[in-house]
């Protein structure tokens, strides 16, 4: 089976363009996002409460950790939320003002959250319909731990961020892109 696509800051751009076309922007925009600056895999996304993104006085957290239940493997996890994230998620949660803190962040017209075979058959149709080819609901995290591998960020930092317990795991996520094998032969 092909990994999933990862994709250029051109190529993101272009699927952001899409979702602002379509319903639903907001969302989608902040499901896409949460998969490329968060790394979080599309179930996570799905099992996300309003209380795993915002606090008590209604700002979104830097920080949360995932109960074993919400991610892969049944162990729970941090993940840290940049601030490029955080100004996606206030703008989301602006939009979408929750009724109670323990509802999910990402819900569908009956007001029930998502399940992540539902979310992976909307991101991928989000691709598609950009015109990304080989993208999937897992290019996102590819795409973001490919691009900081590419800054030079450690492997066990990467395998901390993606919430992997097998170093060869978050190996096999990171394209080696042209520019990071120039880069490196710049070393010698």
């Amino acid at each position: 089976m092909t990994q999933a696509a990862t994709l250029t800051q051109q190529q993101l751009q272009r699927v952001l363009d899409y979702t602002r076309t379509r319903r639903h922007y907001k969302r989608n925009r902040a499901i896409i996002l949460l998969t490329h600056y968060a790394m979080l895999r599309v179930g996570e996304v799905a099992a996300l409460r309003y209380c795993d993104v915002v606090d008590t006085d209604g700002e979104i957290k830097t920080e949360t950790t995932l109960n074993a239940a919400q991610t892969k493997g049944n162990k729970a996890r941090k993940v840290w939320f940049a601030e490029k994230i955080r100004v996606e998620l206030a703008a989301y949660v602006a939009a979408h003002k929750p009724k109670q803190l323990t509802q999910p962040l990402f819900y569908t017209q009956r007001s029930e959250g998502f399940t992540a075979n539902t979310l992976t058959h909307i991101v991928n149709g989000i691709y598609k319909n950009a015109g990304i080819s080989g993208a999937t609901s897992h290019s996102g995290r590819r795409t973001g731990l490919t691009n900081l591998a590419e800054r030079g960020v450690g492997v066990r930092v990467l395998m901390a961020l993606a919430g992997h317990s097998n170093m060869a795991t978050t190996q096999r996520y990171i394209d080696l892109r042209p520019a990071m094998l120039k880069a490196a032969v710049e070393l010698v």
